[in-house]
């Protein structure tokens, strides 16, 4: 018996159990692996549509700027025996911390380009259902972290002061970092949360 699409990713994204029981880490990994594997299998296409919508040079064939960052949101990139020799707690901590400053970004994003390109739906409803899962995804590790004791780092406002006079252009490479780095991250939050369900198995 295969539950409705939508009733797979309302599963998925359920809150955390409540805290009055112990429970395994093995239950939190596996369901916040099965969300970020699902959140794979999206974050290319909204990429492209995201660059589709903005126009020339974002637009172009092979559009790519790798040196555009923003400093209030953490690359994702990282060497492999620096991400290899994490302990569980800076593992979940970094990727507690990207999604959410990926959850408050991608909100600024979509405020963006409900300005910008407010004829264009389909990027809308993407950009808001990649802030929903980004969300999913976050209270899924704070269970995870739960479950091994571990603290969960308070909730910080990752955004600071906004400059609500940028120019189109601006925002523009400012939507197109975000978008980039959320499938950056959870390339990343795959790989780790397979490493820890092998760690912690069932």
């Amino acid at each position: 018996f295969l539950l409705p699409a939508p009733l797979c990713l309302l599963t998925l994204l359920l809150p955390p159990l409540g805290l009055g029981a112990p429970m395994s880490p093995a239950e939190p990994i596996s369901q916040a692996y099965s969300l970020a594997l699902y959140m794979q299998k999206n974050t290319s296409t909204l990429l492209q549509t995201y660059l589709q919508c903005q126009g020339s040079p974002f637009s172009d064939p092979g559009f790519s700027a790798p040196e555009l960052q923003l400093g209030s949101l953490p690359p994702a990139a990282v060497s492999f025996k620096t991400w290899h020799a994490l302990n569980d707690r800076e593992r979940l901590s970094c990727a507690q911390g990207a999604f959410l400053a990926l959850t408050q970004h991608l909100q600024l994003v979509g405020d963006d380009q409900s300005d910008l390109n407010p004829g264009s739906p389909i990027l809308l409803a993407q950009l808001g259902a990649a802030r929903l899962r980004a969300q999913g995804l976050l209270g899924n590790i704070a269970a995870i972290m739960t479950a091994l004791g571990l603290p969960i780092p308070p909730e910080e406002d990752t955004l600071g002061l906004v400059p609500f006079g940028a120019s189109a252009f601006e925002r523009k490479c400012r939507g197109y970092v975000v978008t980039r780095e959320y499938g950056h991250w959870t390339d990343r939050a795959v790989r780790d949360l397979a490493l820890l369900k092998a760690k912690y198995p069932g």
